[in-house]
């Protein structure tokens, strides 16, 4: 079961995302809250979305090794 500290609130999770140079504005998460794209609760007209389900926005850069890139793709590119 979440703890506390699992939910954020809306604002939090605009920042958490800013740090990974992703920026949404808090009412722009709360709307995928609304609609359902995020887990969220709702308390004192306040509200929270789960902080792993935020982290889960921000994904690693892809790295495709040379190997797998179409042969002669950069032969022109100096």
């Amino acid at each position: 079961m979440p703890s506390a500290a699992d939910w954020i609130t809306l604002g939090e999770a605009a920042e958490l995302l800013a740090t990974s140079n992703v920026h949404f504005a808090p009412a722009t998460i709360g709307g995928w809250a609304r609609s359902g794209r995020l887990s969220s609760i709702k308390l004192g007209g306040r509200r929270y979305v789960r902080r792993g389900e935020v982290r889960a926005l921000i994904t690693a850069p892809r790295r495709v090794p040379a190997e797998h890139l179409q042969p002669g793709l950069f032969e022109d590119v100096p």
